[in-house]
């Protein structure tokens, strides 16, 4: 809503009124009143409310009086606490609501568009603000204000529903600390002293000393401070992802594509491939007969010390048949398996990621900014739920790799452990592992971010479906011929160079396929 602050206050007292102004107070001044009703009788403007006109002769006054509703404010309760819910709002509600405090209580319905609640109350305090003729509650006021019963619901209601102010004081304990927390309670209860708030501060200082694990939980409502309270934060956005992600996948069918490696060689043939691809769509790029040297030798290139060590780390992981038969039974071990391999996968840069640890700081790419670093071990176990009631091992490989991924719980090597957790999940199922070519690497994150901002989880799942399959087709030991395959599929390409095409290796016929 606009503020709006172009009339002119001589134009309440003086018969010099300017007519094209948009909005029009009546005075009490006799010949101000007789321009008035004198335009009003020539066409020239329009009774909108009571006392109130306009020279908009084409808008519709529910339009008109909501863009000058602070002037109207300003004019009608002078001083007024714009208070409540809509101190935080600043705009009416979806039912038209909107709650002032002045000196007396009355309900005003005669406002096309909206319903102005008026209740009797404490004036404005200093810490409250001015907004040049009235007042708005300070964010310690209006919460206090909120910590007040109110019989109505939803829209008609004065108070905002519990969890909501729960959410935003979980927020301010997440984004700015335990200290802002208690500064922002020692403040609120000054505040209720001045407005004798004695019981809604005792109903805040509950809230605040319960997610602060100092009072029992039982006062909480939302899941998400109720885990804050017994010492398990989780970030609730992300676990509604979790949700929406397992609802989809819970019966989506998936074609059962076999793990073709079944030979040692071959099983560390397409290891390598799957090492190389994971790191250089990360930014982590050889050519790939170097890479090749690098994993056969275990010689890093000397300019390339830990580049060449994360393909190493990688392949070290990937290639063990054994951890990579491993997967999470309980959320305890899901913390314990992605630390124990993010310390392999990232040994070399063991000091400056932290490797193994959790981060202790946030983290973020572009505009997505990931799990706050005290909510991942909470966001991750209540994501683990969503996983363990999956069965079918693709959906869990997708529901893991997405997880892990939006969690983002390491300072680096997020997406590398993701596909490693994912295809985990996979190989331990004796299907086949996904790998992402770099030419379909903008699909693969456009999918992931598509998710994350508008909730539609189809376009990962598809796009994971088709990697499987073009993946499935990556078997046999011979280096050449599998570097060759890559080369005929696109996948060593750039996303603007090409488009990958899946060939379908079933030998001796060959069939192509674009998608």
């Amino acid at each position: 809503m606009n503020f709006v602050t172009n009339y002119n206050r001589k134009n309440l007292m003086t018969s010099n009124i300017d007519f094209s102004q948009e909005i029009i107070f009546s005075s009490s001044d006799s010949a101000t009143s007789k321009k008035i009703a004198k335009a009003e009788e020539e066409g020239k403007i329009r009774k909108i409310a009571p006392r109130i006109y306009t020279s908009n002769l084409r808008d519709s006054a529910e339009y008109i009086i909501k863009r000058h509703f602070f002037n109207i404010l300003k004019w009608r309760f002078p001083n007024s606490v714009i208070s409540h819910r809509s101190a935080s709002e600043l705009r009416p509600t979806d039912t038209g609501n909107f709650f002032v405090t002045s000196n007396y209580t009355k309900k005003i319905v005669n406002l096309p568009g909206i319903t102005l609640n008026v209740m009797a109350g404490k004036p404005a305090l200093d810490s409250d603000v001015n907004l040049g003729g009235i007042y708005a509650s300070s964010e310690w006021r209006w919460v206090l204000e909120n910590m007040q019963v109110s019989r109505k619901k939803g829209g008609e209601s004065k108070t905002f529903p519990i969890e909501q102010i729960e959410d935003k004081l979980e927020k301010i304990i997440i984004r700015e600390g335990k200290e802002s927390i208690n500064k922002f309670r020692d403040k609120a209860r000054k505040i209720a002293l001045q407005l004798d708030f004695t019981e809604e501060f005792e109903k805040l200082n509950k809230i605040i000393s319960a997610l602060l694990n100092t009072h029992n939980a039982k006062v909480l409502t939302t899941k998400s401070a109720k885990a804050r309270a017994t010492g398990m934060p989780y970030d609730a956005k992300r676990v509604e992802l979790f949700e929406i992600l397992y609802d989809k996948l819970k019966d989506y069918y998936f074609p059962e594509r076999t793990d073709r490696n079944t030979s040692e060689d071959s099983f560390r043939m397409f290891s390598f491939f799957e090492a190389y691809f994971s790191n250089y769509i990360e930014g982590t790029k050889f050519v790939i007969e170097d890479a090749k040297k690098i994993v056969d030798t275990g010689i890093v290139i000397p300019k390339r010390i830990k580049d060449s060590h994360d393909i190493l780390g990688t392949f070290n992981i990937v290639s063990n048949s054994y951890e990579m038969s491993i997967t999470p039974a309980s959320a305890e071990d899901l913390s314990e398996i992605l630390k124990r391999r993010h310390l392999t996968m990232m040994s070399a840069r063991s000091e400056e990621v932290n490797a193994g640890q959790f981060k202790t700081q946030n983290n973020r790419a572009g505009n997505t900014e990931f799990v706050d670093y005290s909510l991942v071990e909470g966001t991750l176990k209540q994501g683990f739920k969503y996983y363990a009631a999956l069965t079918d091992p693709m959906a869990k490989a997708i529901f893991m790799m997405f997880m892990v991924a939006e969690v983002h719980p390491f300072t680096d090597g997020n997406g590398r452990i993701s596909r490693i957790m994912g295809n985990a999940e996979l190989f331990r199922s004796g299907l086949s592992r996904i790998i992402v070519p770099t030419v379909f690497r903008e699909d693969y994150i456009m999918s992931l971010k598509k998710f994350t901002n508008r909730r539609e989880p189809d376009a990962f799942i598809r796009v994971m479906d088709k990697l499987q399959h073009f993946s499935n087709n990556i078997f046999g030991s011979n280096f050449d011929e599998l570097n060759d395959y890559f080369r005929a599929t696109n996948a060593y390409k750039e996303p603007s160079e090409g488009m990958l095409r899946i060939i379908d290796r079933s030998l001796p016929d060959v069939r192509l396929k674009e998608i």
